[in-house]
């Protein structure tokens, strides 16, 4: 079979206890993003490359960013994410697949959030998106049982 279902995907904050941090699922997320991850290239030409082909070699990766939006409902306690984008500080945070299935993964990373929008329609639901840049590697690790 190609191909899994995604849904039950759940985006997780952590607050930053040691020694063990406690992680809260953020309620009723419609999607997630990422982590998109890129890499930059060096430039190693000369005037010897074979065929006057460029040649490159790996720089350094980026963690990239994640991307995340949720029904919004004010009075919803996961929802008040003003303290995190005023922090400057990284926060951990998680994204769980398939979360209480033996084929569970979890992506653990550090970031800082860099956008954090509204949007109030006449016509439609209450909606919030929110942008995590991540800092340093992100991690994923099997975690089913």
């Amino acid at each position: 079979m190609s191909g899994r279902n995604a849904f039950g995907t759940q985006f997780r904050r952590g607050n930053g206890a040691t020694p063990t941090e406690t992680f809260t699922t953020i309620a009723n997320v419609t999607n997630i993003g990422g982590p998109n991850r890129t890499r930059e290239t060096i430039d190693v030409t000369t005037h010897g490359s074979p065929d006057a082909y460029m040649e490159f070699i790996g720089g350094l990766k980026d963690g990239g960013e994640v991307s995340l939006d949720i029904n919004y409902d004010p009075a919803e306690s996961t929802h008040d994410l003003d303290d995190d984008f005023d922090d400057d500080d990284p926060r951990n945070y998680q994204i769980v697949i398939l979360p209480d299935t033996e084929d569970e993964h979890t992506w653990d990373f550090a970031g800082i959030l860099t956008e954090l929008g509204d949007e109030f329609p006449y016509d439609d639901k209450m909606s919030r998106s929110m942008t995590v840049k991540i800092t340093g590697k992100p991690t994923l690790t099997p975690t089913g049982s």
